[in-house]
């Protein structure tokens, strides 16, 4: 019987991936033919139909599976601690301070290798 619900959800999530896939097909095709029609129009019509594309995706599956993962990113994004401005302040300009302590004492091995070199191959 479970097996059957299954099959059944099945069936159902590939038409409604079909019914997602004719609505953007309907999209693009449409909006290059209304290509003469004034901009506002056709981006309002895009975004009802890719909302109604949206909707319909939500509804199966893979749909569920994908806003549930996005609702709990969203949980773990809000545990996160965000550094205040002090400490990205400073930490920024400790890795400009490394930088240029690293570009000066690269540059100056540099030349010194190139100075030896010279001396070497005359």
């Amino acid at each position: 019987m479970i097996a059957n619900a299954e099959a059944k959800d099945s069936r159902l999530d590939l038409l409604k991936w079909l019914l997602v896939g004719a609505l953007v097909v309907v999209g693009v095709v449409g909006n290059q033919y209304y290509s003469a029609e004034p901009i506002l129009y056709r981006v309002l019509v895009l975004l009802a139909i890719g909302a109604a594309a949206v909707f319909v995706g939500a509804k199966t599956a893979r749909g569920q599976a994908f806003l549930g993962l996005a609702k709990e990113a969203r949980i773990e994004i809000r545990k996160v601690v965000w550094p205040t401005r002090q400490e990205t302040t400073q930490t920024t300009l400790i890795v400009v301070a490394v930088v240029l302590v690293m570009s000066l004492l690269l540059w100056g091995m540099d030349s010194l290798f190139g100075w030896l070199i010279s001396l070497i191959v005359g």
